[in-house]
């Protein structure tokens, strides 16, 4: 399938939440495996669709693609990770990188750990090939496995991640641009899937808060210089530190 370039953001969003609907609909009558496989049981123990991850992923690197390649790759290596986890770590209740990194120091390598790790190594290649000075791309690296952590660190409620994409990459629509496309693609896939989302009708999953965070990091990184990689880092570094803090907060909100 191929993507035209179009007028601006507003098309870019539109074409993103578009796609990220039908890809929902295709997966969901096709089942690969049987739909058993796309069913979860939530925090509050109703069943939902776990359709639309790999839906936000594939509608997130298609519109990334058309603006910058480096982006989509970015993408589609945080949702592969973020699927493993997904399938290989269900039930596992540790959360966040010190804890999987503590089960490291004792000999334990998680599907947790395994996550970081391909998240961080496709973060700091994106930023290598976005950015042309060596600390510039070391801080767009981090920018974009830093959010993709963060997305999914708050997604612990319905709607928490999607939500927090579009409260973060609204700004991002004012700019010109492709930090502004790359933003109109990141919101357009959150608003497809909030309302599934905060229905709990659906969950993004590991597969999709992590695609759709790095896919708001990369836009982040594009469309900032020194100063602004900068302070993305220390806001995203610091997430991480206090990273159970950050999930009980989104917990908490909207409760």
């Amino acid at each position: 399938m191929i993507i035209r370039r179009s007028g601006g953001g507003g098309a870019a969003f539109a074409v993103a939440a578009g796609l990220t609907r039908a890809g929902a609909a295709v997966l969901r009558a096709a089942a690969p495996g049987g739909p058993a496989r796309w069913e979860r049981t939530n925090f509050a123990g109703r069943t939902v669709e776990l359709y639309a991850g790999p839906a936000a992923v594939l509608a997130a690197a298609l519109g990334a693609a058309r603006v910058r390649p480096a982006v989509a790759g970015a993408v589609l290596a945080a949702g592969a990770c973020g699927a493993y986890d997904d399938l290989v770590g269900a039930g596992d209740p540790r959360r966040g990188f010190r804890a999987h990194l503590g089960a490291l120091r004792q000999g334990e390598v998680t599907s947790g750990t395994v996550k970081l790790g391909g998240i961080c190594a496709a973060g700091l290649l994106a930023g290598s090939l976005l950015k042309e000075r060596p600390l510039d791309r070391l801080l767009a690296g981090v920018v974009i496995a830093g959010a993709a952590h963060f997305v999914n660190l708050v997604d612990v409620r319905p709607g928490r991640a999607a939500g927090a994409v579009l409260a973060l990459g609204a700004p991002g629509l004012l700019r010109a641009g492709p930090a502004g496309e790359l933003a109109a693609v990141a919101t357009g896939v959150a608003a497809a899937v909030l309302p599934d989302d905060l229905g709990e009708r659906a969950m993004l999953g590991d597969t999709g808060a992590h695609a759709l965070g790095a896919l708001l990091g990369a836009a982040v990184a594009v469309g900032s210089g020194r100063p602004g990689l900068v302070a993305h880092t220390a806001a995203v570094v610091g997430a991480a530190v206090c990273g159970e803090r950050v999930s009980r907060a989104a917990r908490r909100s909207g409760a």
